[in-house]
């Protein structure tokens, strides 16, 4: 797998972020260029402008491109926004051979039925992700391939998004010059990026702060047992900001990276910060904690939608590695504090892991490259799980192609 070209494409609301990875011989990725470029095409993580994104997605391309020193051809691509929808199902079948041993194509039925749901005329199938297994009376199981049993049943995740909004994404990706592998659920992206195995184990729920969106996903036994999208995120926080002090949204962005916080018991009480107004109007000072009071209110809300979202399933009570935030969004000072104040959980702040040293890995350690680096991670993953299968059953051929198919059909 050495030197194998892995491209991440995450589409955001405010940034196109372009990761270009290499595996290394100890099977880590190598970061070996990044380009990022605002992005004013998307709405809540859905194209409302092709032309304006289509040139963002060629501007970050390009400067990946510049530092890396390759051309891409292909990438794996995040989708997000609140068209998405997710779902559990069950399947059955019989295992009707004389021995009664499972093997793969039992599995591949039971998953088979399983995701046999009727799915809504204008929604597309995402992704279909095996929870675990149960055979006969035993439940619980991770890969039940050579047990005995007479009944297979196989628990999975389903996600499905709208064709339109699929459509507009992939029309962009092409019209940028690439050839899209496959789209990924964004915080499924993320969680490969700033997850432990140790976490998903005992149970966690990620949350994935964006511009335009705020995505959740749930893991418990080590498998993803819920996903979900907030329709609000850290524009909303910079439009709040901007309305409130009346400067222009740029300069409220500004702000709130260099002065904002989420939780004002962190602001001392003569802490003053500039700001400039709208229309050429003059410059003003304020105290922080008056900037605290727009921005607080907006985290609470968005943190108590999350928290709403995780109650809806029976996990809220499992979550004993407790709340990770990611994304751009959980970068601010004090969103662990607030964070912690809502949940009453442990909170951490996830950053990409599990990285290669060298190139450019220390740029992309930061929440807000979660999603980039996890779809490499999520392609690596792809990579590892099918060559030699794919490889052997199409005598060779092209292993891309190949991943992306198996994956097609099943995730």
């Amino acid at each position: 797998m050495g030197n194998e070209v892995i491209v991440g494409l995450d589409i955001g609301t405010t940034k196109v972020a372009c990761i270009i990875t290499e595996i290394g011989e100890n099977n880590e990725l190598k970061v070996v260029g990044v380009g990022i470029s605002p992005s004013e095409g998307l709405r809540k993580g859905v194209v409302v402008d092709m032309e304006k994104t289509v040139k963002s997605i060629k501007k970050a391309v390009e400067e990946a491109e510049v530092m890396a020193g390759v051309d891409i051809e292909a990438v794996w691509v995040g989708i997000a926004g609140d068209h998405i929808r997710t779902k559990n199902s069950k399947g059955a079948v019989a295992i009707s051979r004389e021995n009664h041993q499972i093997a793969r194509e039992d599995v591949e039925r039971a998953i088979e039925v399983a995701k046999a749901l009727p799915i809504p005329q204008e929604y597309e199938l995402l992704h279909v992700i095996p929870q675990e297994y149960c055979v006969d009376e035993q439940r619980g199981i991770k890969n039940p391939v050579g047990m005995s049993g007479v009944r297979l049943e196989a628990q999975v995740h389903i996600i499905t998004a709208q064709a339109t909004k699929i459509q507009d994404i992939a029309r962009c990706v092409e019209r940028a010059g690439l050839k899209l592998i496959k789209l990924v659920l964004e915080p499924l992206a993320s969680s490969y990026a700033v997850l432990e195995m140790e976490e998903k184990e005992l149970g966690v729920a990620m949350i994935d702060i964006g511009g335009g969106t705020t995505d959740i996903a749930i893991y418990f036994n080590e498998n993803i047992r819920h996903s979900a999208i907030v329709g609000l995120g850290g524009y909303n926080v910079t439009r709040d900001i901007s309305i409130g002090l009346r400067t222009p949204e740029m300069k409220a962005e500004e702000i709130k990276r260099k002065y904002g916080c989420a939780y004002l018991p962190l602001v001392r009480g003569n802490e003053r910060i500039k700001i400039t107004k709208l229309g050429g109007r003059e410059d003003a000072e304020i105290e922080r904690a008056g900037l605290v009071g727009f921005i607080e209110p907006r985290v609470e809300e968005i943190l108590s939608f999350a928290m709403r979202e995780i109650k809806k399933t029976e996990y809220f009570e499992m979550l004993g590695a407790g709340v990770v935030l990611t994304g751009g969004g959980a970068m601010m000072e004090g969103m662990r504090e607030k964070a912690e104040s809502i949940f009453q959980l442990p909170v951490k702040i996830g950053v990409p892991g599990r990285l290669g040293g060298g190139g450019f890995t220390d740029v992309v350690k930061s929440p807000a490259h979660a999603t980039g680096i996890g779809l490499c991670m999520y392609a690596m993953e792809a990579y590892a799980q099918n060559q030699n299968r794919k490889a052997k059953r199409s005598g060779g051929g092209n292993v891309w192609n190949n991943v992306r198919n198996w994956f097609e059909k099943y995730f």
